[in-house]
C-alpha cells in the first residue's frame, strides 16, 4: 500500500511495520502482556528484513503472480489467527476471547494501515477476512472440546481459515455488505 500512497521510504517502512505487527501489538495490549516484538527482539528484527527485502525485490514481487501474493497472504491470516488464539488461551481466557483475539492478531494490522491511510479497512469492504479467522477459531474450538489432538486443532483451524479466504477470492464469497438504501 506504501506504494500505492506515494509515500517515501519511511512511510513505507512505518505502514509495513504496523502491518505486520498491530494485530498482535493490540492482542497483547489487551491481554495484558509484554508486547511480544519488544520483549522478544528478533521479532522486529523479522520484520525489518522482510521488509527490505520486499523494497529490495519489488520489481520482480510485481511479476509474481497475484494467485501467489494471495496463496501466502491467506496462509499468514491463519497462522496468526492460531498465534492469537493459542497466546490467549495460554493465558487462561475463554474460547470467546481467545476466538477474538485470534481474530485481532490476524486482521488489526491491516485495519490499522488502512486507517493511518485513509482508506475503508478492507475488513470492512466485503472481504472475507475476519469471518475465515472466526470460523477457524470455532473449528479449533469444536476440535478442542471433542478431545482431538493438539495437532488437530492447529491444523483444522488453519485449514478452514486457508480455505475460507482463498474460497472468497476465487469464487467471491463476501459477506452482506449493508448499504444506504437510495430514496425513492
Amino acid at each position: 500500500m506504501g506504494y500505492d500512497k506515494e509515500v517515501d521510504g519511511i512511510g513505507v517502512i512505518v505502514l509495513a511495520s504496523v502491518t505486520a505487527l498491530g494485530g498482535g501489538t493490540l492482542r497483547d495490549i489487551l491481554l495484558d502482556e509484554p508486547i511480544f516484538w519488544i520483549d522478544q527482539v528478533y521479532y522486529l528484527y523479522s520484520t525489518y528484513i522482510a521488509i527490505l527485502l520486499t523494497i529490495l525485490s519489488i520489481r520482480h514481487v510485481s511479476r509474481l503472480s497475484q494467485n501467489y501474493l494471495l496463496f501466502f497472504d491467506a496462509v499468514g491470516l491463519g497462522l496468526f489467527n492460531i498465534i492469537g488464539i493459542e497466546k490467549s488461551l495460554i493465558n487462561e481466557t475463554g474460547m470467546v476471547v481467545a476466538i477474538t483475539m485470534g481474530v485481532t492478531t490476524g486482521v488489526f494490522g491491516g485495519l490499522i494501515r488502512d486507517v493511518i491511510c485513509k482508506e475503508i479497512p478492507l475488513v470492512m469492504r466485503g472481504e472475507l477476512y475476519a469471518t475465515a479467522c472466526i470460523a477457524g477459531g470455532l473449528v479449533y474450538a469444536a476440535l478442542l472440546y471433542a478431545g482431538a489432538p493438539y495437532a488437530w486443532c492447529i491444523l483444522g483451524a488453519l485449514f478452514t481459515t486457508v480455505f475460507l479466504r482463498l474460497g472468497a477470492i476465487h469464487w467471491g464469497w463476501q459477506p452482506k455488505l449493508y448499504r444506504k438504501k437510495n430514496p425513492g
